[in-house]
């Protein structure tokens, strides 16, 4: 009898290519996000957000200028004629160095100072906010009052503000005395003010009061009086006479929320350092 001999044939399927593509994948779409992202940040972010970003990233020891003025040898060069003090950037210089007549001025130069100027100011100003916020993160005790302290610049300066938020007052209620933890914290900052060149214009600010319950104390006292108690416990902590500029009250007539003028939030005193304009050379002063 003949032997019948039957072949399977077993089809292999295809080789299993495991997840790891799907990471790759999602990786990708991860970055392409955070890429899109930063994009629209940086559209949204005026000129004076970003040299502010710029200045908190960079490091510390490094000059902030392009040239050498930051270093050792304040901007001058050595050769082998000794130490020259590099010419006036906005002077006309003859072969032997020496300055022969300032050239004139135009609306093009006037233009390029003043956005140096400006440049200047913000540098400045972000300079000093960092020196503020460091000056708060040395006491933990108030960490609590994060929310009742808010250090933003302004078209003037930088805006330094004690807030009442609902459930806690820097002042007491109807009074010019600061809390206890309000003194801390002017304390703390006068230090930083002192070393600043800024000058201080110190304003109070109440809320409205509510139709039906009018005050123990009129607005204008009484903002005008807790503006002065911040002065003197600053000058009290070392802050020099000659750094105030102007002590204010403006009772009600500034709130932060004039859609809601009743808010605890709008009762704020205000220590703004004014912006402290740049030392100009002599020959650009015309």
């Amino acid at each position: 009898m003949a032997t019948i001999i039957v072949k399977k044939v077993k089809k292999g399927g295809h080789a299993h290519h495991g997840g790891a593509w799907k990471i790759a994948y999602a990786d990708f779409v991860t970055a392409m996000m955070a890429f899109f992202l930063l994009m629209w940040l940086i559209s949204m972010t005026t000129q004076e957000q970003k040299i502010g970003l710029a200045e908190y990233f960079a490091p510390a020891a490094l000059s902030t200028t392009n040239s050498g003025a930051g270093g050792m040898l304040q901007g001058s060069a050595l050769d082998s004629s000794g130490n020259k003090p590099s010419a006036p950037r906005d002077a006309e210089t003859g072969s032997d160095g020496q300055e022969d007549k300032a050239l004139p001025d135009s609306p093009g130069r006037a233009k390029e100072r003043d956005a140096r100027r400006r440049t200047a100011s913000v540098e400045a100003n972000y300079s000093a906010m960092a020196s503020l916020r460091q000056a708060l993160q040395t006491m933990p005790d108030i960490a609590d009052l994060s929310h009742n302290i808010m250090i933003v610049p302004t078209k003037e300066g930088v805006d330094v503000s004690l807030v009442d938020e609902n459930g806690r007052s820097m002042f007491r209620d109807g009074s010019v005395e600061p809390y206890e933890r309000t003194r801390r914290v002017l304390e703390a900052i006068a230090p930083a003010l002192r070393k600043l060149p800024n000058r201080l214009s110190i304003s109070g600010h109440t809320a409205t009061a509510r139709p039906g319950s009018p005050p123990a104390v009129g607005p204008w006292n009484l903002t005008a009086g807790r503006a002065l108690a911040v002065r003197e416990i600053l000058a009290g902590a070392g802050v020099p006479d000659d750094h105030f500029a102007s002590v204010t009250g403006r009772a009600d007539t500034e709130p932060v929320f004039p859609d809601d003028p009743y808010i605890a939030s709008n009762r704020r005193v205000t220590i703004t350092l004014l912006n402290a304009s740049p030392p100009v050379p002599p020959n650009l002063l015309r």
